[in-house]
């Protein structure tokens, strides 16, 4: 048997992350003489469209064994999607499809892309059973909940299980490219973020019921903007550590709210100004950075048919530098994943040491900035420090 790594993948990546990344995997292909089998819970619009296609573009590290929906026809649906890929894969559906997962244990992690409502309690059944999760993002006091139970499962000395919340705006190699330029820049000054993103009837989850149920305030805005800060946080390299945000609501087709603007404190004693529209007819996703011996921005956009990130360093003396990632977060967040759950079924790697890209910490801090900023706004944009308490209730 004969296995090639491409190592041009290695040495010309478009990233330090990715470089070592494709590394691992390649030994890892050397080295383990069994794939990690996985069951993809959830098979709605992003599960079918992103994540199915993207679990077939790692067959060689992962293999998909089980589609599961809260329904048999969408079970179906999204199992007919991966067949090419994954010919014995199965369909399951209801509680009863649940608890055959949960008892499987050829069955090794379970990725669940399913409504933030929904999540917690699928999440807490993953990790009581002992698989490894890779879960969408959730509100604040639902991780919380689940948090303490992982944290249970620690004080009974069993081996935890790898928790990955999937953020994967610090996979993006542009965003990447632009965080490694912000180091260049020198003392930070000022960082602008500009989010229009229109959520009009042309876009697959307008009609999401969940974005806009009444009990999950800011559905949208928490949806779409924790990426947007995700990004936010490593292009600048520093925390958010407060706020003051003022919200409104313009679109009566969309929940309330759907703008927001907010002045950042960060504790590097940079300061900055967010702004996201949901209700916005034009399209711009920007982060421009300003520092004392240069100013870095990063743009959405298209490259040779290709959409991803534009990234451009203005040092203070010198030429600008430039360059562009494709969109491949999904991927390589994905990736890193079933990589480390390859390592830690040989017991090379705890759940402790995964990708710290991919922690809860991470994505907590992420939402825990969205969270601050409809507190300010619900008290007329008074300035709200950003706190995390994992053990909220």
């Amino acid at each position: 048997l004969a296995i090639f790594c491409d190592l041009s993948k290695v040495i010309v990546g478009p990233s330090i992350h990715m470089c070592h990344l494709q590394l691992k995997i390649c030994l890892l292909q050397l080295k383990l003489p069994f794939l990690s089998r996985l069951a993809l819970l959830g098979a709605g619009q992003f599960a079918c469209t992103t994540y199915v296609p993207k679990l077939g573009d790692l067959a060689h590290l992962a293999s998909l064994k089980v589609i599961w929906s809260r329904s048999k026809n969408a079970a179906l649906k999204g199992l007919e999607l991966a067949k090419p890929y994954a010919p014995e894969a199965e369909a399951k559906w209801g509680d009863e499809g649940l608890e055959a997962i949960w008892n499987d244990k050829t069955i090794h992690a379970v990725a669940i892309v399913l409504p933030a409502q929904a999540q917690l309690n699928v999440v807490l059944q993953a990790l009581q059973a002992g698989k490894h999760i890779m879960h969408m993002g959730a509100a604040v006091a639902e991780v919380c909940k689940a948090w303490s139970a992982y944290q249970a499962l620690a004080t009974q000395k069993l081996k935890l299980p790898i928790w990955a919340v999937a953020e994967n705006y610090r996979f993006e190699p542009g965003l990447i490219q632009a965080a490694r330029f912000v180091k260049e820049a020198g003392a930070l000054m000022a960082v602008q973020v500009t989010m229009e993103v229109p959520m009009n009837s042309s876009n697959p989850y307008f009609l999401s019921t969940w974005r806009r149920d009444p009990d999950f305030k800011g559905g949208f805005l928490i949806d779409v903007g924790v990426h947007f800060i995700a990004g936010l946080r490593l292009i600048v390299g520093s925390e958010v550590s407060s706020v003051s945000a003022l919200a409104t609501h313009v679109n009566s087709s969309l929940p309330n709210p759907d703008n927001i603007s907010s002045l950042l404190q960060f504790s590097n004693g940079c300061t900055g100004v967010l702004n996201l529209s949901l209700s916005a007819t034009t399209r711009k996703v920007s982060w421009r950075v300003v520092g004392s011996l240069g100013t870095v921005e990063a743009v959405r956009g298209v490259e040779d048919g290709k959409h991803g990130y534009k990234c451009t360093f203005h040092p203070s003396k010198g030429n600008p530098q430039e360059g562009f990632g494709a969109f491949a977060g999904v991927q390589e967040e994905l990736k890193s994943f079933v990589v480390d759950v390859a390592q830690a079924l040989s017991e090379e790697k705890s759940a402790e040491q995964a990708d710290k890209r991919s922690s809860v910490l991470e994505a907590m801090r992420d939402l825990a900035v969205l969270e601050a900023m409809l507190h300010s706004s619900d008290n007329k944009g008074i300035p709200t420090s950003v706190v995390i308490d994992m053990n909220a209730e």
